[in-house]
């Protein structure tokens, strides 16, 4: 029998992330961002005066990545980029007014995702699903890339005498 990748965990996690992406595009959209930029405009609420290396690390992204996003956000007068005095290699990153009064918009989008991504799952579900999420993100973190054959990888994602769950299955709350 063949590997069938749709059935596998990892499929539903990337499925579930593209369709997370595309409706925090659309809200974020309504209040001029795209997706990413956010997170750096949270990441300032939460310590301005960022370096972009230091940014880079929060967000877990490339530093050149960052230097595009911060060029954007500064033509939108969201932040502002501003060279050492002491030290001209190092630039600092400051949130602009406009840059602080769209945090609390940011805010109402992320809580909106939220709602939406979580309808119809019991309080004890998601905080279950929030564990879950932060094993699998901590297995898939740089460092821990312990690469097994494809037959070992095949053989865990089906346990002998069972096969993984069919699409459009309902499966019970872990």
């Amino acid at each position: 029998m063949s590997f069938n990748h749709r059935k596998t965990v990892t499929y539903r996690l990337t499925q579930a992330a593209r369709a997370h992406r595309t409706r925090a595009a659309m809200h974020l959209a309504r209040i001029g961002l795209h997706p990413g930029q956010e997170a750096v405009l949270k990441a300032l609420a939460d310590g301005d005066g960022q370096s972009m290396s230091e940014l880079a690390t929060e967000l877990g992204v490339q530093p050149p990545t960052v230097t595009k996003m911060i060029a954007r956000l500064g033509v939108q007068g969201l932040v502002l980029r501003q060279v050492s005095d002491l030290d001209g290699r190092l630039a600092r990153v400051y949130l602009t007014d406009k840059g602080r009064e769209k945090i609390d918009l940011v805010n109402t989008a992320w809580k909106r995702i939220e709602r939406e991504a979580l309808a119809g799952l019991e309080d004890k579900d998601r905080k279950r699903l929030r564990k879950l999420l932060r094993a699998i993100e901590k297995n898939l973190a740089p460092g821990t890339d312990d690469l097994e054959d494809a037959d070992e990888i095949e053989a865990e994602t089906t346990t002998p005498g069972t096969e993984p769950e069919a699409e459009g299955e309902t499966v019970e709350a872990v």
